[in-house]
């Protein structure tokens, strides 16, 4: 290991996160309604005030999670508590028993329920987490409801919304890999910051682990399907069957580590290196670089019209993963792949002229025009979070080396 290029590359990760950061408490907090604003232009102009849901409990965590690094500070503070309170006043449905829209308006009128209970995943992290700092209880029960609702609209209670599935269950049901891949990384939050219900929370990360290599883990395909049968199966007959997000499998991989760390069951360090190793092979570029955001499991054409684009939260994955696989096994390949997609990342998805990384970009590298460096998707989430980790287990592997 070299350890000035390490340093060197642990600088440049901080001066980006403070970048990061500025640029959402800057552009993105809405000082008028509360919440925050996430369709951004290049510059950090809005270009359009619908608001995401999902990106009010995202921002709502990031800045408690770096008041839980770094120490509070008071513009970390309220811009937690900004979004937590519009949340709070806006974004649950009285009518659906506290599911959670997915967009609403920037005064907070509801837009959009979906199906899918992510809303409800990261208002629980961002209340799990506002709690850890603060020490208030309200945000704590609101956590745990959420986290819990979560859980149950996934094994069996019925959905009060009304909403159906997504295809006609007598026709075709399953399994989506997202759902316990998620779960996981909210039980981490949960786990660390509610000790009072530590058994339930080991319990239910044993759980997520176990379906996901019982359902999701394919060996003979040498890929995470996001789509199998109730039983596991793979479907290969149809497009839908034979996704593969290389990305969402890299998040996969250190949401694993952090569970091998936790829990001290170090066989998952090489399962997870192996799921690590199939999406890297599979989704990197050969010709421009990069992650492709789709493939096919069988090497068809993927459905999705947007599978060779270059986005950027699946690179922030590689990167956290790549360091933590590094940390965990001491396997130079992965610190070559941390370097590899940094530099590829400062040379494509950075802005060193408005700050921020645009968030999406064609085969080629060059940026989706015009260029935004935010979105309904895209907030003060996913380059903050990866940031601050690396910074973190790039420390941890300094100060372990001498």
């Amino acid at each position: 290991m070299d350890r000035t290029k390490l340093s060197e590359a642990r600088r440049w990760i901080r001066y980006q996160l403070d970048c990061s950061a500025n640029f959402w408490l800057d552009h993105g907090i809405d000082k008028v309604n509360g919440g925050v604003y996430t369709c951004l232009d290049r510059k950090g102009e809005v270009f359009s005030t619908d608001k995401s849901v999902w990106m009010q409990g995202r921002c709502g965590w990031i800045y408690a999670w770096l008041c839980h690094l770094y120490g509070p500070r008071p513009e970390w503070l309220e811009a937690a508590k900004s979004c937590l309170d519009f949340m709070e006043k806006y974004c649950i449905n009285p009518q659906a028993d506290g599911r959670m829209y997915f967009t609403v308006t920037a005064e907070g009128q509801p837009l959009r329920q979906r199906r899918y209970c992510f809303s409800e995943a990261f208002y629980a992290m961002a209340n799990a987490e506002y709690y850890g700092i603060t020490g208030d209880r309200d945000c704590l029960e609101r956590a745990r409801r959420a986290y819990d609702l979560y859980w149950n609209l996934n094994h069996g209670m019925p959905d009060p919304t009304g909403l159906g599935p997504k295809t006609i269950p007598e026709t075709r049901t399953g399994r989506a890999f997202g759902i316990p891949m998620i779960y996981l990384n909210v039980t981490s939050v949960m786990q660390r910051v509610d000790p009072e219900r530590a058994e339930l929370y080991a319990q239910r990360a044993d759980s997520c682990v176990e379906d996901i290599f019982r359902y999701h883990v394919h060996p003979e395909l040498k890929c995470v399907l996001e789509n199998v049968a109730e039983d596991g199966q793979a479907r290969l007959n149809y497009t839908e069957g034979r996704v593969v997000n290389p990305g969402h499998d890299i998040e996969g991989v250190w949401f694993l580590l952090e569970y091998a760390k936790r829990t001290g069951k170090t066989e998952y360090i090489a399962k997870a290196a192996q799921i690590f190793d199939w999406a890297i092979e599979a989704g990197w570029d050969k010709e421009y670089g990069g992650l492709l955001y789709f493939v096919d499991a069988l090497g068809r054409p993927p459905e999705a019209y947007e599978h060779d684009m270059k986005l950027w939260w699946p690179h922030n994955e590689i990167l956290i993963s790549s360091v933590m696989l590094y940390r965990d096994t001491g396997d130079e390949k992965y610190l070559d792949w941390f370097y590899k997609t940094l530099d590829y990342c400062k040379t494509y998805f950075a802005d060193s002229e408005y700050g921020e990384w645009y968030g999406y970009l064609r085969r080629d590298g060059k940026p989706t025009e015009p260029a935004c460096k935010g979105s309904t998707f895209k907030g003060p989430f996913h380059l903050p979070r990866m940031l601050s980790i690396t910074d973190q287990v790039i420390g941890e592997i300094l100060d372990a080396q001498g």
